[in-house]
């Protein structure tokens, strides 16, 4: 990707605030704007909001400095200027900028004019800048700093991994695709050539982690509050379901959704024709056919994705155009790019980034269809005024994205045809039944890591490994385990993004029920989803999912019939 392109994209939104030909590059080029918001007089509720747009307008430009900064040092691991700029980045500026931002939002407690705003509009807003308010610690913004450098140290082990295999050095994106191998020993040969080569990685994981345990029970401490889950809670502004709701949706999982994960592995091995499932036997073809390649090039990938958002809607399909021309998709895979998959939003420009590794396998087009969802959000939201409106709850971001992976299940016939679209359909379908467990799994643990401190690694693995036993069906682990135990950290929110997980669950209930308005009311929901994603972060989520033609819920009474839709939807193809 020639990340040069980022700073030539088009500003649709002129700067009234900031000087427009300022180009900030550190704290200095912003220091007399925060010093302006500081001394301003805010005496009437007119005067209020324009601060408000103002700050909103400055914090834009800041951010989308410090998302291209993070952006360039994803596609490029290897790149020792990239990597130094996010340092500086993190090290100089971000905590320079916390405690004047601290001050800002006492500045907004404090306005008399503060009660002048319309709460219907502001409300939410109010609400997060008191929470950020309870929250902030001066002694935490150097903890912070070092956090943010911890997650750039697992960007770079993660990036750095090859494995060995059939005579080629492989990114493990790129050895995921000898599980739907039909061969059944190489797929194992991979994956324990792929296990073995994460172990050795393993203690540097495990140290590196603990090194952020340590740091972020700290945080919680200097926050006033008892453990990083509640620090987090609030961090997170879940102020719509607690730890009581999440365990009552892991009770969920395993009464309701293991029996159908169940009954889908016991299908695989009698098609399989096998005594026993093993790990290797869960992604390929149960009958034997070779992997589905959706693609072959990026290039297909992103004209055929193009096909589908257009065939959803017109405005989407050209949305997703407009960010290919502007070279806002980076999807290949190459050695040094950071692993995984993101949307960033450009703030000031208000236009979203995909990142991606693509190697040719469904998967892919799965990632980009979630990923476009995201990006969907940042164009559907970008005219809210207020920066922190343009961002939803992030359970309702992910309803976004999830919704559009199941938006555009009709439209598989671009990548498929006749057996393969069939078999893409049930693939995905099955998929979601199956992911159900693995939720609860990555949230109940985290849960016990951060509400156990002083665990060992033995503990923490032994936790891992009882949860995975608790959760899973259908597959022998026998003479694994010491593969299994160390699987929480192929998990990547783990180190950068703790707690945040049960998100992508609360979302595939809001995505499911979007899917299921959209089989019965066809245009209607989709005008209902796209008007949920305009409304941004002006919403609590339970009026988000109601916007989007849904009802919140955790527990086995919203669970269970979507279960039963997909199991329905899965016998009738």
């Amino acid at each position: 990707m020639a990340t040069d392109t980022l700073e030539q994209l088009p500003k649709q939104y002129p700067r009234a605030f900031v000087p427009a030909d300022l180009i900030v590059r550190g704290f200095e080029d912003v220091r007399a704007l925060y010093d302006q918001l500081l001394e301003a007089e805010l005496n009437t509720g007119e005067e209020l909001e324009q601060w408000m747009l103002q700050r909103s307008e400055l914090e834009s430009v800041i951010q989308e400095v410090a998302s291209r900064i993070y952006i360039r040092s994803t596609v490029d691991t290897t790149n020792l200027d990239y990597k130094q700029a996010f340092l500086d980045w993190v090290e100089d500026v971000e905590p320079r900028i916390k405690p004047i931002s601290h001050k800002l939002n006492v500045k907004f407690r404090d306005c008399p004019a503060r009660d002048q705003l319309d709460k219907s509009v502001y409300g939410i807003y109010e609400r997060n800048v008191l929470t950020a308010l309870e929250l902030f610690s001066e002694k935490n913004v150097p903890l912070e700093t070092e956090l943010s450098k911890l997650t750039n140290k697992y960007e770079e082990i993660q990036g750095g991994i090859t494995i060995e295999f059939q005579g080629e050095q492989r990114t493990p994106q790129q050895m995921a695709k000898y599980q739907l191998e039909p061969d059944r020993a190489v797929r194992e040969a991979a994956w324990r050539a792929t296990s073995e080569r994460r172990l050795t990685e393993g203690p540097k994981l495990d140290e590196l982690f603990d090194k952020q345990l340590r740091l972020r029970e700290q945080v919680a401490t200097n926050a006033g509050l008892k453990s990083f889950r509640d620090f987090q809670f609030k961090s997170f502004l879940r102020f719509d379901y607690t730890p009581a709701d999440c365990d009552k949706f892991a009770n969920a999982v395993e009464t309701v959704a293991l029996p159908a994960v169940e009954r889908v592995l016991a299908r695989r091995r009698k098609d399989m024709k096998l005594e026993k499932l093993r790990p290797w036997d869960t992604s390929v073809d149960p009958l034997g056919r070779g992997p589905l390649k959706p693609f072959e090039d990026v290039e297909e990938l992103k004209a055929g994705c193009s096909r589908i958002f257009h065939k959803v809607d017109g405005e989407l399909g050209a949305q997703f155009d407009n960010m290919r021309n502007l070279g806002l998709l980076d999807l290949d895979n190459r050695r040094g790019k950071a692993p995984g998959g993101y949307q960033s939003t450009l703030d000031e420009v208000r236009l979203p980034f995909i990142f991606m590794n693509a190697v040719g396998i469904d998967g892919d087009l799965r990632t980009l269809l979630h990923e476009g969802g995201h990006a969907f959000h940042a164009y559907a939201a970008a005219n809210q005024p207020l920066m922190q409106y343009r961002s939803a709850p992030m359970e309702f971001c992910e309803v976004a994205s999830m919704s559009m992976e199941l938006l555009g299940l009709p439209h598989m016939d671009e990548f498929y045809k006749g057996e393969d679209l069939q078999r893409a359909r049930r693939e995905f379908l099955e998929g979601i039944i199956e992911y159900f467990p693995w939720y609860a799994i990555i949230d109940q643990f985290q849960h016990w890591v951060y509400t156990n401190p002083g665990s060992t690694i033995a503990q923490r693995e032994d936790k891992w490994l009882a949860l995975n036993e608790r959760f899973s069906a259908g597959v022998d682990w026998s003479g694994l385990e010491q593969y299994r135990r160390n699987g929480w950290q192929r998990i990547g929110h783990m180190f950068f993004a703790p707690f945040y997980f049960i998100e992508y669950a609360i979302a595939q209930i809001g995505a499911l029920q979007v899917w299921l308005n959209s089989k019965h009311n066809g245009p209607k929901a989709l005008e209902q989803y796209r008007h949920a994603l305009s409304l941004g972060g002006s919403k609590t989520l339970p009026e988000l999912f109601k916007a989007a033609g849904g009802r919140f819920g955790m527990g086995a009474d919203t669970v269970r019939p979507l279960i039963d839709a997909l199991e329905e939807e899965l016998a009738a193809l």
